[in-house]
């Protein structure tokens, strides 16, 4: 093997290392795009929960206040009929 098929041989070879580098560079940019794209999705989807969670928490105020009026509107219901049935009786 004379000189230069020996710089020939080692120029291909860092050409190819060359191009595993640049490949294994893009490789790992495109990992990063796609791990910041995941990290926006996780922020997205953590404050669509922070939203839903407040939206929860109001309906559950809001319903624990109709379970408190329906209760209160029931009672009264019921003291109305005792009052009817009171004056009712008193009428036979």
């Amino acid at each position: 093997m004379n000189e230069s098929n020996s710089v020939e041989i080692a120029s291909r070879r860092l050409a190819l290392a060359l191009d595993a580098l640049e490949a294994a560079a893009e490789r790992r940019c495109e990992a990063d795009r796609n791990e910041a794209a995941l990290a926006d999705q996780v922020h997205a989807l953590d404050n669509d929960r922070a939203q839903l969670a407040g939206e929860l928490d109001q309906a559950v105020a809001r319903s624990r206040a109709l379970e408190s009026t329906n209760r209160e509107v029931a009672l009264r219901i019921d003291q109305a009929i005792e009052t009817i049935r009171s004056v009712l009786a008193r009428d036979e």
